[in-house]
């Protein structure tokens, strides 16, 4: 037989399940701010009633956290570990420093040529002018008569002469154009600064002694002799003056035989050798007479490379003055 339920134990039970239902929502809600809960737990919102049972029992929330920041409360400082992050070292902390040019080096930066020192000009007077003339009219860069003033003629063979050279043929006088002249020039005698010409050597059979050969006889004849080293410069077989001569070697021989004068040019440079050859009267294919500076210095301790050296330049000038292109060419034993 059912028993009849008062309403008053009917209330009594009810506050008595109202109150569990209280304490299992505070176990739950101390549970979940543990730091032992499990991942993905569920838990109960704070504040929220939950809703009757059928047998007045409160029933039990399904809702799962979202897993957000604001939903699940945060855990004890002592229980979670931080991140870790490595701190910087001295080497990432310094900044870099900007990267300085490196500086040019001498073969970079190219300095410009000195402009060159300016001697004499157009318009410039004095001896100064009279000696260039004087030095020009020797290689024949200038004609006539030698005087103080630096014109036109003058600004012509200056000019004639640097562009020779290869230098700026500016037909102003500067240091370079100076060095060179005077390296090919006599000092200018005071004959020629006063514009005396030399008077012709008288021949003197008594004084001329030359090796004679049957070849040398007849005509304008420049006679060589390898036996006694001398040139000699015969007219229709009567000697007029001579001097000493230098040969080529062994290796590069002067050529001997009859030959004759095909050219002549007072400024000259051996394309093969690049040395100069002043005063040259060609008269087998690359071989000459001419002036010889290291024959002047070194005498027959050196050779030619196969033409005739001579020593005495103002002899040599005076025979260059007088020896025509078709003269012939003597040269023997």
């Amino acid at each position: 037989m059912q028993t009849a339920t008062t309403p008053l134990r009917a209330t009594g039970g009810l506050r008595r399940a109202l109150a569990l239902g209280g304490l299992v929502a505070l176990v739950a809600a101390t549970t979940a701010c543990s730091p032992d809960q499990g991942v993905g737990a569920a838990a109960t919102h704070v504040g929220r009633t939950a809703a009757s049972g059928p047998s007045g029992t409160p029933a039990a929330t399904t809702e799962s956290p979202t897993g957000t920041a604001s939903e699940t409360p945060p855990s004890t400082p002592s229980a979670v570990t931080p991140p870790t992050t490595t701190p910087p070292t001295p080497a990432q902390q310094t900044p870099t420093r900007p990267t300085q040019p490196s500086k040019p080096t001498p073969s970079e930066t190219a300095e410009p040529e000195p402009a060159p020192v300016i001697m004499l000009r157009a318009g410039d007077t004095g001896p100064k002018v009279r000696s260039l003339q004087a030095r020009l009219r020797q290689l024949s860069w200038f004609d006539g008569d030698v005087s103080d003033r630096y014109g036109s003629r003058t600004t012509a063979a200056v000019r004639g002469f640097q562009a020779k050279r290869g230098f700026d043929a500016t037909g102003m006088l500067d240091e370079r154009t100076w060095d060179r002249l005077v390296s090919m020039t006599h000092r200018p005698t005071a004959d020629e600064l006063a514009n005396v010409r030399p008077k012709p050597v008288e021949p003197t059979p008594a004084t001329v002694s030359w090796d004679v050969d049957e070849r040398c006889m007849t005509g304008r004849v420049m006679c060589v002799s390898k036996s006694t080293k001398r040139l000699t410069w015969v007219v229709d077989g009567v000697p007029q003056y001579g001097f000493d001569v230098r040969f080529g070697s062994d290796e590069l021989p002067t050529r001997e035989g009859v030959f004759s004068v095909y050219k002549k040019k007072v400024d000259v440079i051996s394309n093969l050798y690049h040395t100069p050859m002043p005063y040259s009267m060609f008269f087998s294919g690359g071989q000459a007479v001419h002036y010889s500076s290291n024959f002047a210095r070194l005498g027959y301790a050196g050779a030619s490379h196969g033409c005739v050296n001579v020593r005495n330049k103002p002899l040599l000038v005076q025979l260059y003055g007088e020896v025509r292109i078709g003269d012939k060419v003597v040269v023997h034993w």
